[in-house]
């Protein structure tokens, strides 16, 4: 699987999945600072990425506007501490492979795929 990691997402996120060994790069880093939500969801559908973010407008993208997309893993965390987003994504990865595909929603307390 590969993963496209947004700049609402911490950016130590990559270094961990590529440590489990999954090909994953930072929007930031591979196609420039500020990219739209649009485009930022383009280029993960283009390359076969699932994007993880924070940012709940990707929600908008896909549900109302119907974009493509190759999976989108959306964080709504009531943490910013880098261990919790680990464990919850860990979860994720062990659980959902199979779902990762789709849109996912990772809360404190559980998950769900729409």
């Amino acid at each position: 699987m590969m993963f496209l990691v947004d700049e609402s997402a911490d950016a130590r996120i990559v270094a961990h999945l590529i440590a489990l060994g999954y090909d994953a790069i930072l929007v930031a880093r591979s196609h420039g600072p500020g990219l739209a939500d649009e485009k930022v969801l383009a280029v993960a559908h283009a390359e076969g990425r699932a994007l993880i973010t924070d940012d709940r407008d990707f929600g908008e993208l896909v549900f109302r506007q119907q974009r493509p997309h190759a999976g989108v893993i959306f964080f709504r965390l009531g943490t910013t501490v880098l261990a919790d987003r680990i464990e919850r994504l860990n979860h994720v990865l062990t659980h959902y492979a199979d779902q990762l595909d789709q849109f996912i929603v990772v809360t404190d307390r559980r998950v769900r795929v729409r």
